[in-house]
């Protein structure tokens, strides 16, 4: 039985503007930070370079967005108010979309449920104010001002008070609103913005409008917003494919988060929350961070406004693209080619968390036993040192060797790592560098290395596939099998092959020799989940990149083996040579770095 069907045949009525003007708002304004985002946004398409927000108690109270951009008219007042009245569109194309706003109904939704006033002046001009009250239009009025317009809502939701009662604290309003502003900072480096908080009577947040071409006034714009740590421990990502670029800043893997509160996206300078997006920033990070970590990043793509539909929800914050393999694929390639590109690189928070925790008078005397060498890295025979298996590391005698009377040499300059000078604790490479000393964790080190070589070498020869005895059969939907056969290929080319069986069926008569015990049905029914929520799946992938994982780190060189100095240096040269050797298989650093500098001030020196 239909729970909702009525008891008598119900009458189609007309809503009243002001009710449909009310509904609307809940789609656009949901809480303060939508409106601030929406006010702000309007301000840019009107070509300010100056952008002041003022709020009070989390914005319920006060929202005020001041601007210097073109302004507008006594005429276009009244304008501004009709719903789905526009200066950004003609209407002939909705996808040549190049402005924040394009759908006319911010303003509207505001005026429905709060007190909204609007003074404006456009240049040659004289100023006007109009006022609506829960969505009732007062006159235009004559008003004093500068070009720009300012925009006053009071009492946000007094006309829906309901919707108060779903609203946070003022304290995680205004946490909001400041947010939704950093953002948008962000995505415009040559505009100044502030946000006041009238309440306290503080400026919660400024960035003056930056300088010089656009990479650097970007790079100047995060470093003010995202902190100067973000831009130091940043690859400049910069890419194009098929009419797409993407241009940012993506963190080293050892500058991680607890959480997704670094990423930020922006598709043609549109902030966005995108599973899509999100998900190719995860599977650019898919072997370098440890589970629970996320990536931080600010990355920017650029297209032809054709390619994107960006009107996909009221709110703008979703968009979808004509071909989201491209974007996608783009975003993956660009971050491991990056990433790659780093080396041996880790983050200098690293060091930074090292020195905090650094004493310089211990509580009691602790003894460390090291065996020292002298650091001479020899030719080929050290590089044979560092084979899959690892099983000729020599043992050093258990006594402590004394180095050689005779100078040590200095470390190359080429040889960022340095020269080992000892072993503590046989697991820790203390080496010497122009400017401070390098501590390496040799089994983390060696794990990585031994990893990049195992999957250059599965890549090489492929994936080699085992058949089953017995095909396993899944049943699904037939949408389900559709959806996991269109993919059929790219799984085959990780071992698992894949074929209909009739009807929704599908078997899986071959499975990655690599994984020993797979249960191919979960799997299925897991990377067709993946394919649900984001498009795509990289869980097959994952699961074999898994036990090479294991492989490497039952392969590689153990805690408690001593090395001798040739071990060790040929050990720092394969580092400085291997992408991504900055962490481990689990992301967490392999290496850190201590300047003199740092020490010296660790002895008050």
């Amino acid at each position: 039985m239909n729970t909702h069907a009525p008891k008598m045949r119900p009458v189609i009525r007309q809503l009243d503007e002001a009710a449909a003007n009310r509904i609307a708002a809940g789609e656009v304004v949901e809480r303060p930070a939508s409106a601030v985002k929406e006010l702000v946004e309007n301000a840019l398409d009107a070509g300010a370079t100056r952008v002041d927000v003022a709020i009070a108690k989390g914005g319920k109270a006060l929202i005020r967005v001041s601007d210097d951009g073109c302004g507008m008219t006594a005429e276009d007042l009244p304008l501004a108010l009709a719903r789905h009245a526009t200066s950004k569109i003609d209407g002939s194309d909705l996808l040549d979309i190049r402005s924040f706003g394009f759908r006319g109904e911010a303003l509207p939704s505001l005026g429905a449920v709060g007190r909204l006033s609007i003074t404006s002046r456009a240049a040659g001009h004289d100023g006007a104010q109009i006022a609506v009250t829960g969505g009732r239009i007062g006159p235009v009025k004559p008003a004093a001002g500068n070009r720009g317009t300012v925009v006053e809502l009071r009492d946000l939701f007094f006309a829906t008070p309901a919707r108060l009662k779903f609203l946070r604290t003022d304290r995680a309003e205004t946490q909001a609103v400041a947010e939704a502003i950093r953002r948008l900072a962000m995505a415009e480096p040559y505009v100044g913005f502030t946000l006041t908080d009238e309440d306290e009577g503080r400026v919660l947040f400024r960035a003056d409008a930056e300088q010089g071409e656009l990479f650097g006034a970007l790079q100047t714009r995060l470093a003010r917003v995202m902190g100067r740590d973000f831009i130091d421990n940043a690859l400049a990502i910069d890419a194009t494919r098929d009419g797409i670029t993407l241009t940012g800043f993506a963190a080293l893997p050892t500058y991680s988060r607890g959480a997704a509160v670094a990423q930020h996206l922006y598709v043609n300078g549109r902030p966005v929350r995108d599973k899509l997006l999100t998900g190719a920033l995860r599977a650019g990070y898919m072997d370098v961070l440890a589970s629970g970590r996320y990536p931080a990043a600010v990355l920017f793509l650029t297209c032809d406004p054709h390619q994107v539909d960006v009107n996909v929800h009221p709110a703008k914050a979703e968009v979808r693209f004509r071909e989201p393999g491209i974007a996608r694929g783009l975003v993956v390639s660009a971050l491991r080619h990056a990433l790659a590109g780093a080396g041996h690189r880790a983050s200098s928070t690293v060091a930074a968390a090292a020195l905090g925790v650094a004493r310089p008078e211990p509580e009691q005397p602790r003894r460390y036993q090291a065996s020292y060498a002298p650091a001479r890295p020899s030719g080929p025979a050290i590089a044979a040192s560092l084979a899959f298996q690892a099983p000729g590391f020599a043992e050093a005698p258990t006594a402590r060797v004394e180095p050689e009377p005779e100078a040590q040499p200095e470390p190359a300059a080429e040889a960022p790592l340095g020269a080992a000078r000892a072993q503590l604790h046989e697991n820790w490479i203390v080496a010497q560098t122009a400017d401070g000393i390098v501590i390496v964790d040799q089994h983390a080190a060696h794990e990585r290395l031994v990893y990049e070589r195992l999957k250059a070498q599965l890549d090489a020869s492929g994936i080699a596939s085992q058949a089953l005895l017995i095909p396993e059969i899944v049943e699904l939907s037939e949408a389900d099998a559709q959806s996991i056969l269109a993919i059929a290929d790219e799984l085959a080319a990780l071992g698992l092959v894949i074929e209909p069986f009739g009807g929704g069926a599908i078997a899986a008569r071959e499975v990655p020799a690599l994984i020993q015990r797979l249960d191919a049905r979960r799997l299925i029914r897991d990377i067709l989940d993946d394919l649900a929520d984001q498009g795509t799946s990289e869980r097959l992938r994952a699961r074999v990149d898994a036990v090479l994982s294991s492989m490497a780190c039952h392969g590689s060189v153990r805690s408690g083996r001593r090395m001798s100095a040739d071990e060790m240096n040929a050990l720092l040269r394969e580092m400085e040579r291997v992408p991504k050797s900055g962490q481990c298989n689990h992301g967490r650093p392999t290496w850190i770095e201590l300047k003199l500098s740092d020490i010296e001030r660790l002895f008050g020196r």
